[in-house]
């Protein structure tokens, strides 16, 4: 494990916290300078130990989760435990898939019990745990491997969003589908980040002679994956191809939709997308997708 944590500030007023593996930004808004300084105290005291409490449990957070595993005891163990149970009958997951989120929700819950913020992002490699009040809302930037951008996100107080993750092939993790990017927004950043990679994960053309896949083992000996086949490349596509693949994820998010689990999601493979969304809200408000829509709702009218 590395040393101990480190803590900056950035240029733009945000606050850095880097231990090992994890790098998180926190972003504040509030009119008293007092509550920013005490927030941002609260949110490097928690962020200090939070590293050496997973370490402590990884045996049990690398297991998929049954009632033959225990409950992780440590607090945000237990987050990742949850997040990963509500989707264990849908897919392969182990709580480890929650990680990134749970610590982003940890570190934005214990703002919260002792401050009063009017807007705060706590962004941990991209899977965002968030809170805010009154009209304020919060933008989130989309970025394939290129470092394009395919989304903006926009989310308000209304909406019921307090977590916003990414996955597929453009992330940190492997991943076992052939997503550029899978964008989720549900209650929570860990339940955002388990349900980002499994709809990432069901992206996919089983057997496609353009997709070449290794054992997860080769790449990382101690993955929680094991020897299940990951993508580490995706050659030229059909357009029929790219659509039956992101059909195949849109099913598994329209799903996990329908079952309150998630609020909304975007897909995003090649130069195709598709997105989902609870019935109350409105996918082209929280989904800014630019010239992709446009290109597409020219195409519509081209049809009509």
């Amino acid at each position: 494990m590395a040393g101990t944590a480190l803590c900056n500030k950035l240029a733009d007023g945000r606050l850095l916290l880097q231990h090992g593996p994890i790098n998180l930004v926190l972003s504040l808004e509030t009119a008293d300078q007092r509550d920013r300084r005490a927030a941002e105290f609260v949110a490097t005291q928690r962020f200090g130990t939070l590293l050496s409490e997973l370490v402590s449990e990884l045996p049990i957070l690398k297991a998929p989760v049954s009632s033959k595993v225990a409950v992780p005891k440590g607090p945000v163990a237990r987050r990742m435990h949850l997040a990963a149970k509500v989707f264990a009958d849908l897919a392969f997951v182990t709580p480890m898939a929650a990680v990134a989120g749970a610590v982003a929700d940890e570190v934005l819950a214990c703002v919260m019990r002792h401050v009063r913020i009017d807007k705060i992002m706590v962004n941990n490699g991209g899977d965002i745990a968030l809170h805010v009040r009154g009209e304020r809302t919060c933008r989130v930037s989309v970025r394939n491997l290129s470092n394009q951008e395919l989304a903006r996100v926009q989310v308000s107080a209304m909406d019921g969003v307090g977590g916003i993750a990414t996955s597929g092939r453009g992330g940190k993790s492997m991943t076992l589908g052939i997503a550029d990017s899978v964008t989720v927004l549900a209650s929570s950043a860990a339940q955002a980040d388990v349900a980002a990679t499994l709809i990432a994960n069901a992206v996919d053309l089983p057997g496609h002679p353009a997709v070449r896949r290794v054992s997860a083992r080769r790449l990382d000996e101690t993955t929680d994956l094991g020897h299940r086949k990951v993508v580490v490349g995706c050659g030229v596509l059909e357009i029929e191809d790219v659509e039956s693949a992101l059909e195949r994820g849109r099913a598994v998010a329209q799903n996990m939709v329908d079952d309150g689990h998630i609020n909304a999601a975007a897909l995003f493979l090649k130069s195709e997308f598709q997105t989902v969304c609870a019935v109350d809200m409105n996918a082209d408000r929280l989904f800014h997708l630019g010239a992709r829509s446009q290109r597409v709702n020219a195409a519509l009218a081209m049809t009509h």
